[in-house]
């Protein structure tokens, strides 16, 4: 997109955004900026943006992120953040047009951006209903970044260059466990796009080194508050009046557990976020790739808190094989999980389930039978309420995070300020300032 071509999506061409997930982990990223790249050099709309679906403060939290961002030469700086778009201004003025990556159905906060999906990338279970309006790539595979990489191997190769190509394979390696069939994660087709990339460019990372690098950055949790640790990886789902967060917290649940002041700081951490129910899901690995898995439920209601740990413990698509652990806290239900092949997107399914059936409820009788005390789950004297806090969360002291550059706060852009800079960006339409 040139200068002349930014002016003219500024008077009124429209925006293509590309849109990862609400976690914005490394595989919702990769895919956002691997697929706009994608669509800027094989479309003719001029307008075409990745959009991290975080606030910039956030950012310095995912410190896998920001390592494979280094090693593959791309600035920081460069990217967009949920909060410097305000893409309801521009769904409301009808210049938006949205593909999803990593996820199939937007949140109910963005619901009003539902019109504005164009195309969905995703390897979730499937909410979205389909529509002939809305071509759906959707599989079960290991990562949403091989989906992507096998949408422009086939369509468009010259497009993937070497850059491309090393954010694509990190992601895919990370999010499939080094390719490790006893994690449980990758596929066939997963195993099929990485021998591609290795093909294509035999002077990636070794495999094996990427892989420890990337893990390690993820599981670095060093100087993190609670807060920071619930909010690394995190997605949320809503039904009637309950909103529900499940957070991937990467310690054992009896070090989380063990944290000083943790139930105070977990009923703060709802009460801020307005979350009726908090599901912690820890996850380690022994020496031979294979995951050690921990579940925790927090509520302040009872109630609330025995029937998601019943809809949990209950499940049969799949079976957690969920067994009690102590538990420090009355509040928090604490369980080992045997099904260690479950991951987040396998329970998340699970959760929705629950949610709809509670929605269903409140639907039919007018309020949910024995979940009353809701509306006063949260006692004053053990969690005070907040004032709003608008500074910039703390640098975690990670050794793979070199600083903050958003002291004074995040910046705040209009939409024709995006285009703009997004502009500039792809003056030379390549993904860094280096040649093709």
């Amino acid at each position: 997109m040139n200068r002349k071509e930014c002016r003219s999506a500024e008077d009124g061409s429209g925006v293509h955004v590309v849109l990862g997930n609400e976690a914005c982990d490394l595989d919702s990223m990769v895919s956002a900026l691997a697929f706009a790249y994608f669509l800027a050099k094989t479309t003719a709309n001029p307008a075409v943006v990745p959009v991290l679906n975080i606030r910039r403060s956030e950012f310095p939290l995912r410190p896998e992120n920001t390592f494979l961002l280094r090693e593959a030469g791309l600035p920081q700086e460069g990217l967009l953040f949920r909060d410097e778009i305000d893409l309801q201004a521009l769904h409301r003025t009808g210049r938006l047009a949205l593909t999803l990556v990593d996820h199939n159905i937007l949140p109910r906060a963005d619901g009003s951006l539902e019109g504005a999906v164009v195309e969905v990338i995703d390897h979730h279970h499937l909410d979205r209903v389909p529509s002939p309006s809305c071509p759906l790539t959707v599989e079960p595979v290991g990562s949403c970044a091989t989906l992507v990489t096998e949408h422009i191997s086939q369509r468009a190769p010259e497009v993937l260059d070497r850059q491309v190509a090393q954010l694509l394979y990190g992601t895919i390696v990370l999010d499939c466990v080094n390719m490790a069939p006893e994690a449980g994660k990758v596929t066939p087709k997963d195993s099929q796009y990485v021998a591609l990339l290795e093909a294509r460019f035999p002077d990636l990372p070794p495999r094996g080194a990427l892989f420890d690098a990337l893990q390690n950055a993820k599981f670095d949790v060093s100087g993190l508050s609670t807060e920071q640790m619930l909010l690394k990886d995190m997605k949320a789902e809503s039904g009637g009046d309950v909103s529900l967060a499940v957070s991937v917290v990467y310690v054992i649940l009896e070090t989380f557990l063990q944290r000083p002041g943790l139930q105070q700081e977990l009923c703060e951490f709802c009460h801020r976020h307005r979350y009726s129910v908090l599901v912690v899901m820890t996850i380690s690995f022994n020496e031979r790739k294979e995951p050690f898995r921990q579940i925790a439920v927090y509520s302040a209601s009872t109630a609330l808190r025995e029937q998601v740990s019943q809809a949990l413990e209950r499940a049969q698509n799949p079976d957690l094989n969920l067994s009690p652990m102590s538990s420090p806290y009355a509040d928090v239900k604490a369980y080992l999980q045997g099904n260690t092949l479950a991951s987040r997107k396998k329970v998340m399914p699970i959760l929705k389930t629950f949610l709809r059936g509670l929605e269903g409820r409140t639907r039919h009788y007018g309020e949910v039978e024995d979940l009353g005390e809701l509306e006063d789950q949260f006692d004053p004297s053990r969690c005070p309420p907040f004032e709003e806090d608008t500074r910039v969360p703390p640098t975690p002291m990670n050794s793979l995070v070199e600083g903050c550059p958003l002291d004074n706060g995040p910046p705040r852009f209009s939409a024709e300020a995006i285009l703009e800079k997004f502009g500039r960006m792809a003056e030379d339409e390549t993904l860094s300032p280096e040649e093709d």
